[in-house]
């Protein structure tokens, strides 16, 4: 028999609550979270549980923002970077943002963060599209627009991963905002 499982993530930013709601099915079918995995999560099987999962954003979390949290009825599961945080708690435990204001506290963290590393990356591209340019109008060699060319397509599809998510935290901030 199987002792873990990997289940593929629909990406913190688009789909969360999705996640976290398919990890703890799995913990009722005795399939409990582990670690986080590339794309996804891992699991290992143990004893089905009722268990509600909640995840939070914080850089460098310290010792203090652990205890809060285990204080609150939480238990660290696992981290990921020291960013990205999962913690576990028996059902009808508060949920660790209920409310509206530390919701939007916690989407600005990650839009913030996600901004900056979009916004480098954007720059990025742009100055490697200006150096294609500046090869085929002849101001710089053919080669060098070569190689930005290249360097611009690898820039692009590494800006989809902090843009994306970048644009799904404005979503959710303006749709809170809204009610």
């Amino acid at each position: 028999m199987k002792k873990t499982k990997y289940i593929m993530s629909g990406g913190t930013a688009f789909s969360e609550e999705k996640d976290l709601k398919k990890l703890s099915n799995y913990a009722k079918k005795g399939w409990i979270l582990d670690r986080f995995a590339l794309f996804g999560y891992k699991l290992k099987k143990g004893e089905p549980q009722e268990i509600q999962y909640s995840m939070d954003f914080q850089p460098d979390a310290d010792e203090e923002y652990f205890l809060y949290f285990e204080e609150a009825g939480w238990s660290h599961v696992c981290s990921v970077g020291n960013q990205i945080h999962i913690f576990s708690a028996s059902m009808g435990i508060k949920p660790i943002y209920s409310d509206k204001a530390t919701t939007i506290e916690r989407y600005k963290r990650e839009k913030n963060q996600m901004g900056k590393a979009a916004l480098i990356t954007l720059t990025i591209s742009i100055i490697f599209l200006l150096f294609n340019l500046m090869s085929l109008y002849g101001w710089l060699p053919t080669l060098v627009g070569n190689i930005s060319e290249i360097l611009l397509i690898i820039s692009i599809i590494i800006l989809v991963f902090p843009g994306l998510p970048y644009l799904s935290y404005l979503h959710k901030l303006n749709k809170l905002r809204k009610f």
